[in-house]
């Protein structure tokens, strides 16, 4: 059983379509995660990662594979290219909970490791970009959100939607409660922290942009766990093109809770 929140996600992503490297992993933490005050818990580590899969036809297999040898207990998907709002067995004891529109881009999903099946509490799919799942730790209700932000293409209107979304999602969990935003947020972040040094710990690579991203991680006091560790290039970058490498997929937690985070790292 879990009880407390490790982030040390490390798995890397599938080959994308848009050009991107290994993905992010999540957090992880040695401590209880104690809720109301209760007493905290044995320490156990509790492993999430984030990926941008590009496509998930035919790659359910080797997702779960990749997730065992990687002792993942929760993964975030980004771009599934999935329609519907269903549930699926990939094996390894791992169950994929998706959503997807009917054009079959985008897509999101959260994968829940056998261990933590029965822990499920609550799914809110709220759009092709974004879902949400509960689980009931005992001590500690933990909000997974995977989120999957529009493109650099996209429009004005897109974006703006998505954020505002992704806002009502978070004013919806209650403030005793665990969260973490995991996915693919489409914001380069740079290594400048002015004004945002709360969430953003300075180990970043980027080109100056990402203002959405730091806007939302401030206003809900929450911090970007692959910020806060210094890594080579490789262990921080999950986005290339032309030479150049950014950073574009964070886990983000309540700032409360980063004392909790030990790792966060890119696995090439």
């Amino acid at each position: 059983m879990m009880d407390q929140v490790s982030t040390t996600a490390q798995a890397r992503a599938s080959p994308s379509s848009d050009a991107h490297c290994p993905r992010p992993s999540g957090a992880s933490s040695q401590q209880g995660l104690p809720r109301n005050g209760r007493a905290r818990l044995k320490k156990q580590a509790f492993r999430v990662a984030t990926l941008n899969i590009g496509t998930l036809t035919g790659r359910g297999r080797e997702l779960a594979d990749l997730l065992r040898r990687r002792r993942v207990h929760v993964a975030s998907l980004q771009e599934t290219r999935w329609k519907g709002a269903k549930a699926k067995e990939l094996g390894d004891g791992y169950k994929l909970l998706y959503n997807g529109g009917v054009s079959g881009r985008n897509g999101v999903g959260v994968v829940i490791c056998e261990e933590l099946k029965d822990k499920v509490v609550d799914v809110q799919r709220c759009s092709d970009r974004l879902m949400l799942v509960k689980l009931d730790m005992q001590e500690s209700l933990v909000n997974i959100v995977s989120a999957y932000a529009p493109q650099a293409g996209c429009s004005s209107e897109d974006k703006a939607d998505f954020w505002q979304l992704l806002d009502a999602v978070m004013q919806s969990v209650s403030a005793d409660e665990q969260v973490l935003v995991l996915g693919d947020l489409n914001g380069h972040l740079g290594m400048a922290r002015t004004g945002y040094e709360r969430g953003h710990g300075g180990y970043a690579i980027g080109n100056q942009e990402g203002e959405d991203v730091l806007a939302f991680a401030l206003a809900y006091d929450l911090a970007l766990t692959n910020t806060y560790f210094k890594k080579k290039v490789d262990h921080l970058a999950t986005y290339s093109s032309g030479g150049i490498k950014t950073q574009i997929d964070f886990c983000l937690v309540r700032r409360t809770q980063l004392s909790l985070v030990t790792n966060a790292k890119v696995i090439p």
